[in-house]
């Protein structure tokens, strides 16, 4: 805080839109704080029923695309990358566009402990007890109530996260392109153990104004600014019709479009003492990577989210990586996995990959 008070920063709220034009502002807002034509801003946005593709992803590879056509869901790609994921009402998103300079480093790792132990601290005031997990969610209990992630261009940052005000986890999973295994009721109830939502958490639906006003005064906090209620300026709103000129289109939605066959679905289970563990792999033939792994079967492990953990770390993973990355993960965190091992996953693995490469390497 100066003599003259704290600095001012600009507070925008998007309201509902579908997501062509979240996507455009995104492009618009990040690319005018770069070219020093807007403040400082936090914005808060939600979006009609999604599916979102991270920038370099196919719709054919990673979404169930008859069940969003059924269910008037609109398909559309981020301007980052990342995984798919689905969004609706139920969600709420906010968004910091701050300077290197402001921000005083350019290590994601710092700067997203930062903005997530703040933003935890708001959602923490509307009466539950939220905690940044690294790298980059924030966490009830163990259990996902948001995610977040950074980009840069240039010196300008935007930062996202997203805040589950409602959720329903069988949709999420049915949009996305998984094993039938990972949609059984066991498995659905499993997911819902691994994330929830404030209407779950207090018993109602709170309201957005005081959701958005609590995020907006720990950032504030945080940050030693006060932000004012303001409007997009001229530079934006080109800038945003420009994106969205591109963005709402066929063809950005299809901006990469590979078959679903170049990235089958492998399956193998296998009778451990420890019980059934089956092994189920999106495996892109073209790079030799494995683009996801879903483990499920009659398997006691805790804490329960391990394997959820496990699967995140093999996202995206070379073939060759496969066996140090599972090793890896067991060795730097204590999991009891009563009378499985770690070699039994890496065994389940290597059996579903083995009929597509000819080898179980």
């Amino acid at each position: 805080m100066n003599e003259t008070g704290p600095r001012v920063w600009r507070l925008l709220d998007t309201g509902l839109r579908p997501p062509a034009q979240n996507f455009a502002l995104n492009r618009a807002l990040l690319e005018a704080r770069q070219a020093g034509e807007s403040p400082s801003t936090l914005r808060f946005l939600r979006f009609t029923p999604s599916a979102l593709l991270g920038y370099h992803q196919s719709a054919e590879q990673e979404l169930n695309l008859d069940y969003c056509r059924a269910h008037g869901i609109t398909v559309q790609r981020r301007i980052t990358g990342g995984g798919a994921i689905y969004f609706d009402e139920g969600q709420i998103g906010w968004e910091l566009y701050l300077t290197k300079a402001e921000l005083g480093t350019a290590d994601m790792g710092a700067i997203s402990r930062r903005i997530c132990e703040a933003a935890a601290r708001g959602i923490s005031a509307l009466g539950v007890d939220a905690r940044y997990r690294p790298r980059n969610d924030i966490e009830v209990d163990g259990r996902k109530i948001s995610g977040t992630g950074g980009a840069f261009d240039g010196d300008a940052l935007m930062y996202q996260g997203t805040l589950l005000i409602e959720f329903d986890v069988e949709r999420m999973l049915r949009v996305l392109r998984i094993p039938a295994e990972k949609l059984s009721d066991k498995a659905i109830a499993s997911a819902r153990e691994r994330v929830t939502s404030l209407r779950e958490l207090l018993g109602r639906v709170p309201v957005l104004a005081e959701v958005k006003a609590r995020i907006t005064a720990a950032l504030a906090k945080e940050f030693a600014v006060a932000f004012a209620a303001g409007e997009m300026v001229a530079a934006e709103h080109t800038r945003y019709q420009r994106a969205l000129e591109e963005i709402d289109t066929p063809g950005w939605v299809n901006l990469v479009s590979r078959p679903a066959s170049d990235a089958p679905i492998l399956e193998a289970s296998r009778k451990f003492a420890g019980g059934l563990l089956r092994a189920s792999l999106a495996y892109d033939s073209g790079s030799a990577r494995v683009r996801q792994v879903w483990f499920t079967g009659d398997m006691f492990v805790s804490p329960r989210r391990a394997v959820a953990d496990l699967e995140a770390v093999l996202k995206d993973c070379p073939v060759e990586e496969l066996e140090a990355r599972i090793s890896g993960f067991f060795a730097l965190r204590e999991v009891d996995l009563m009378t499985l091992v770690p070699g039994d996953f890496v065994t389940v693995a290597r059996a579903a990959l083995a009929a597509e490469i000819g080898t179980a390497r």
